[in-house]
């Protein structure tokens, strides 16, 4: 069971720095994030001596070009969020590694993924894998979008952490929320299963509507036949997504097959929520300094 920390101890943002351009997306966001929530910022930048994922081993720049790019890095971050605390962490680790290894004391890991069509991964193998296994919750993006539309929730029908992490990322947005929901299918003899969902996932949305009054929400009854359609659509229509991992990464398939394929490019980040985690505190107006 994870441990209730204090305001000043509250766990920091982690982000994924590499030399792509979505790096450059990546540390605005995790900065913007971390700004938001009063935490540090932690960037990692893993260096192997070798690029990984080819067929040969090929040289990579020296650990002075890394020790530079984390440097740049921390100092947009300084730059854009003056008030947050800023540590670069260089890694002999493979990126899955460090990153999952420092998942596992973060409120939020950031990652940019592959902004190449039709890639077998959609995201990329390391977002893929860090998708899955994150003990946190994991900002997954493809680089610079439009900022526009709603934020889109596929809910279970239940007050969980991704329902909240919803709700408080279209209150900060100020925009509508969609809550999309998949109906069980219908079966002989029972009661309308698309009723029972639909009451609730109505009274859950009221119960998150005391915190959030001001969020419009739509909500949106689908058929499982309909998921892969729907995550299509929502991924260019959207702001950000938000799903749980849920506990088979069926979820984390969906959305990789999602990016993968190779149609216009311009989709929106994914914020996946693992089932373990905790739902979050009101967010605090001051600036934690804690130590990184």
């Amino acid at each position: 069971m994870r441990n209730v920390v204090s305001v000043t101890e509250r766990l920091p943002v982690v982000v994924g720095v590499n030399d792509l351009p979505t790096a450059v997306h990546s540390v605005d966001l995790a900065a913007a994030e971390a700004a938001y929530r009063a935490v540090p910022l932690i960037l990692v930048h893993a260096w192997s001596g070798w690029a990984r994922g080819t067929r040969y081993r090929v040289a990579v720049p020296d650990r002075e070009h890394g020790r530079h790019l984390l440097e740049l890095a921390v100092t947009r971050a300084r730059h854009a969020f003056p008030g947050i605390r800023v540590c670069g962490e260089l890694t002999d680790d493979s990126a899955a590694t460090a990153l999952l290894a420092r998942s596992a004391d973060a409120s939020l890991l950031v990652l940019g993924h592959q902004d190449t069509g039709g890639h077998r991964f959609g995201w990329g193998s390391t977002a893929a894998y860090l998708a899955r296994h994150s003990s946190c919750p994991v900002l997954v993006h493809q680089g610079q979008f439009r900022a526009q539309g709603p934020v889109t929730l596929a809910a279970s029908g239940r007050m969980t952490a991704t329902l909240h992490l919803a709700f408080d990322h279209a209150a900060r947005a100020q925009c509508p929320l969609t809550v999309v929901h998949v109906s069980p299918p219908a079966r002989p003899a029972t009661s309308d299963p698309r009723t029972a969902a639909e009451t609730l996932l109505a009274e859950t949305v009221v119960q998150a509507q005391h915190r959030w009054p001001h969020v419009t929400v739509q909500q949106v009854l689908i058929p499982d036949t309909d998921i892969g359609y729907t995550v299509q659509r929502a991924c260019r229509r959207s702001r950000l997504l938000v799903a749980g991992t849920g506990r088979k990464g069926w979820t984390v398939e969906a959305f990789c097959s999602a990016y993968a394929d190779p149609g216009p490019q311009n989709r929106c980040p994914v914020l996946l929520v693992p089932p373990s985690w905790p739902s979050p505190a009101p967010p605090v107006t001051a600036v934690s300094t804690a130590r990184c």
